[in-house]
């Protein structure tokens, strides 16, 4: 019965070992010690290096270099027996190419060894690059556009209206050639068919311009959750508390898409920049001050210095921490969301002490109320 028994366990080896041996994830087994200990062949392939060649240096060594401090923080967070979950950082393979890899690890503090397995999303990194570029110059392009629009718009207007001033003091009964006349008629008839195009044509830039941003009631609550639904899984890795209160001012008139895209990118901001070795902590509520709406979002993350930001806190690509994940966009686009529909937002903030944004909703109208 022994024998039978280890040959169970000879065959179960061996097929742990084809399994470990066939894998397209990278797998590795690595030392408290910061040392690789045994990989499989796809880390070898991706990498570029000999195993004699992965085992001799430290890990940390073939990570990019603006992402090892970063790296070497979250280690220690998983060598006090923390498991890692989706920690994403880049390698540079021997060719010199840059890859990114999703982790997931775990230790095993009695072995003071570390099973990870990786996942290659370098392409994934790419598209997500790609869009958030073309994302900001479609944004750019739209926003100058407009601008100019409504700019020569404007401008154009303005003559228009003194050339049919000028019509207007001209005294016809003095002029006595009837073909003067008849260009007179039809320079004034020109000069009014123009001013109604220019104001039409403004007209139409509103109406779009509102039908693409449109304005309605809703409920903070509800954008709220179906933000955090979306993100389900973030929010439960990284162990975050939300606090919520929303009992002094439960509705908001905003554009929907843009409330939720300013609860997407506050929360996940938080979440990046928490201080390592604390949970993130956040703070969610409403109220009215002085007839204005307003949203009040805090959280005890990594803070930022006021004196050396300033007002680059929602230029674009503007990055304040060394995050390796950091595209300078969230911020860009929470600020562009609020202020293109009449609103501000404004942040107080400290080094370690986390940040504060207060976001005052543009003042309805007392007919709207």
């Amino acid at each position: 019965m022994a024998k039978k028994t280890n040959s169970i366990l000879d065959s179960n080896n061996h097929i742990f070992e084809h399994f470990f041996e066939l894998s397209a994830d990278l797998l590795c087994i690595a030392g408290f010690d910061g040392f690789f200990k045994k990989i499989n062949p796809a880390v070898t392939e991706l990498l570029g290096y000999t195993k004699e060649e992965l085992f001799s240096k430290p890990i940390n060594e073939f990570v990019y270099t603006e992402d090892q401090d970063y790296t070497s923080k979250v280690r220690k967070e998983l060598l006090n027996n923390k498991p890692l979950l989706n920690f994403e950082n880049r390698y540079v393979t021997k060719s010199g190419n840059i890859v990114w890899l999703s982790w997931t690890s775990m230790p095993i503090t009695d072995e003071k060894l570390v099973y990870a397995v990786a996942k290659n999303i370098t392409h994934n990194k790419k598209l997500e690059e790609e869009r958030n570029l073309l994302l900001s110059k479609i944004t750019k392009i739209n926003k100058d556009l407009k601008k100019l629009s409504y700019t020569s718009s404007h401008d154009l207007r303005s003559p228009v209206n003194n050339l049919l001033s000028i019509f207007s003091l001209l005294d016809v009964s003095k002029i006595e050639d009837s073909e003067t006349l008849q260009f007179i008629e039809l320079l004034k008839s020109t000069s009014e068919s123009l001013k109604q195009a220019l104001n039409d044509y403004v007209d139409i830039l509103i109406h779009e311009d509102n039908v693409i941003t449109q304005v309605e009631e809703l409920d903070l609550s509800e954008s709220l959750n179906t933000v955090i639904q979306t993100i389900s899984s973030l929010i439960q890795n990284s162990k975050v508390t939300i606090n919520v209160d929303f009992t002094e001012l439960e509705k908001v008139n905003f554009n929907k898409s843009y409330l939720e895209s300013i609860f997407l990118n506050l929360i996940t901001n938080s979440i990046k920049y928490a201080k390592p070795g604390s949970s993130p902590s956040i703070s969610i509520h409403s109220k009215r001050t002085n007839g204005i709406d307003q949203l009040i979002f805090s959280d005890n993350g990594l803070g930022f210095d006021m004196e050396l930001v300033k007002d680059k806190v929602f230029g674009l690509h503007q990055k304040f921490h060394n995050h390796i994940d950091s595209k300078g966009i969230g911020l860009y686009l929470i600020n562009n969301h609020i202020t293109s529909l009449g609103g501000k937002i404004e942040v107080e903030s400290k080094v370690n002490e986390g940040a504060k944004f207060t976001i005052s909703f543009k003042k309805d109208s007392p007919q709207t109320k």
